[in-house]
């Protein structure tokens, strides 16, 4: 039996690498050897956790999690009925829809590991070819840029419309970006973070707020113009906001200086309730939105990554050897210190 590395939640803010079972491909499966795999709030949410409930009945035991579900890697093997797929294609897998669960959250295969299994391999489907020239690393984020192109499908910014970004995070800037290649006129990012908003300026933001310094109406009404709310009150002229940050006063900012019709997109997790005014909403006419994953997307983005990879590879802060994944990890716990990790993966 063939054996290869693999990561799993450890216990509470660790990580461990264990020896598994190297998956054996079937006929309709392919095997993919990983180059590169991005770390993802999520699996921060598993490390505090120190894995994930038993699904059985929730908040029951914790059990270990195989991390990863931000992979790049190529075909090392192929089942004897896939099409269009031999070994030494360059991939990115989609982690959802695999028979044994999802890939890094919570199924039987993590994506940080030596090698993950494609189950019933088929292009456009769970599996995309990449271009040579596209850097395994900088492939490794398509599943989180689909996630941020999801958002900004869902907010149908246009052209014409001013929009804000709550969070400078990876998510928050893949949606400024995805908003510029899109021709939108203006986009704003918010967030209190020094270093993070000169990332988004270099990536293509029009202008960026520090909310922890800035009075934020003052500045987004000097930006975006003045218009009011259903009252005739007035407010910045911003069409979409985009929270990308998941703190409860994102949610208060924009309700405080939401005009008539404008949009907020929610792509962040919430990580604590908020009481929201609804009076505001009411007075506005707010129009609130939920972006979750990526329906359509997954795909969709891999060109476009590919075309303009040297703007998306400026959101990777750190590359980390799969031998130093303890730290890799501990970066992403880090509040501030880290942007993007990417762990690689020697040949």
């Amino acid at each position: 039996m063939a054996t290869m590395k693999s990561l799993r939640t450890g216990g509470v803010d660790k990580v461990e690498v264990v020896d598994v079972e190297r998956p054996v491909p079937g006929p309709r499966d392919a095997l993919v050897r990983i180059r590169a795999c991005g770390i993802c709030g999520t699996d921060v949410s598993f490390l505090r956790a120190g894995g994930m409930p038993a699904r059985a009945h929730l908040g029951g035991e914790v059990v270990p999690v195989p991390l990863g579900h931000e992979p790049a890697g190529e075909i090392a093997e192929v089942g004897a009925e896939v099409e269009g797929l031999k070994a030494g294609d360059r991939v990115v897998i989609d982690p959802t829809g695999h028979p044994s669960g999802l890939i890094g959250c919570g199924g039987t295969q993590g994506a940080m590991s030596e090698y993950v299994l494609i189950e019933n391999a088929e292009i456009g489907q769970n599996v995309a070819v990449l271009p040579g020239h596209l850097p395994f690393a900088v492939a490794a984020l398509n599943e989180p840029m689909a996630v941020a192109r999801h958002a900004v499908n869902r907010s149908e910014a246009g052209p014409g419309d001013k929009v804000v970004v709550f969070g400078a995070g990876p998510i928050g800037l893949g949606v400024a970006i995805w908003l510029k290649l899109r021709g939108v006129r203006h986009v704003v990012v918010a967030d209190v973070i020094p270093s993070r908003l000169a990332k988004a300026l270099a990536v293509g933001a029009d202008a960026v707020v520090n909310s922890a310094e800035e009075d934020v109406t003052a500045r987004l009404t000097e930006l975006h113009g003045q218009a009011a709310n259903a009252l005739g009150q007035p407010r910045p002229g911003t069409d979409v906001y985009i929270d990308a940050a998941g703190a409860p006063a994102v949610f208060n900012t924009v309700i405080a200086n939401a005009k008539w019709h404008a949009k907020l997109v929610m792509v962040a997790v919430q990580k604590k309730g908020a009481d929201i005014d609804l009076g505001g909403v009411l007075r506005s006419e707010l129009t609130l939105v939920a972006s979750q994953g990526y329906p359509t997307e997954i795909f969709e983005v891999t060109p476009e990554l590919a075309e303009h990879h040297e703007r998306f590879e400026k959101l990777i802060s750190h590359r980390v050897p799969f031998e130093d994944a303890q730290h890799a990890y501990q970066l992403a716990l880090a509040p501030g210190v880290a942007e993007k990790v990417v762990v690689t993966f020697d040949d």
